[in-house]
């Protein structure tokens, strides 16, 4: 089994971006959700990315104004985010998530996880121990922004082989294989060069997470307001310290 970081490296770094239909098209995407929920600097402007890749949510709360940390352990995904960055307020930092608090100084307005970054933490504990030191990290009425693939109920035989994307050059295929807290996904990326077809293949676990499990241990530690919603199955939560 591959960790998440050996996962990307050998297999989703490459493939990442033609995922979201390019870089400008998830670009847009986030820009648009921050805008629909207001999301622009009030207090400190301090902005905390987890697990940022590319940079699909740093470069645009940089835009609106926001002083960036975005941390994540891919160096691919990294380079990507450093190149089209220009001047733009970030600070980029290669390593991994829960340990966020040490190179950020000063409570954060905004902290965000998502594009189902949560899911690739180790166990529910990890996750317990980010939200506290997210909590810690925050000032007061500050948010924290969640998207997760909500991965609590089993899809049924022949469903749980999913195409994810595919073109003349490249198809992805994921399979998932359920365990009582996790789930194997299996991640198959056929690539053609030079009129060859290639198999890039490894496999990773996810948590399988819940949007009411991800409120009660928001709830215990001193989130007092929720905006939630699950669509086609991603879970985003907005919730106020």
């Amino acid at each position: 089994m591959s960790t998440v970081k050996e996962h990307y490296e050998n297999v989703l770094s490459e493939v990442y971006v033609w995922m979201f239909d390019g870089f400008d098209n998830a670009l847009q995407k986030n820009a648009d959700f921050f805008k629909r929920h207001k999301i622009s600097p009030r207090q400190s402007g301090i902005a905390i990315d987890l697990g940022a890749g590319c940079g699909f949510q740093s470069i645009p709360l940089a835009e609106v104004g926001f002083n960036v940390t975005a941390i994540d352990l891919d160096h691919k995904l990294l380079s990507d985010l450093e190149n089209r960055s220009a001047q733009l307020p970030i600070k980029i930092v290669q390593d991994d998530l829960v340990d966020f608090d040490k190179h950020t100084q000063g409570n954060a307005e905004l902290i965000v996880c998502m594009t189902d970054t949560l899911c690739h933490l180790e166990s529910k504990d990890k996750v317990k121990s980010l939200f506290e030191k997210v909590v810690t990290s925050l000032e007061e009425k500050g948010l924290f922004i969640i998207t997760f693939r909500d991965l609590s109920f089993e899809l049924p035989e022949l469903e749980r082989f999913i195409p994810v994307k595919s073109d003349d050059d490249t198809v992805f295929t994921c399979f998932l294989e359920y365990e009582p807290e996790t789930v194997k996904v299996h991640d198959l990326v056929y690539r053609k060069k030079d009129g060859n077809w290639s198999l890039n293949k490894s496999y990773y676990r996810k948590l399988r997470l819940s949007k009411q499990w991800i409120e009660e241990q928001l709830t215990k530690i001193g989130f007092t307001q929720f905006e939630s919603t699950i669509d086609k199955g991603l879970v985003t939560v907005i919730a106020v310290k």
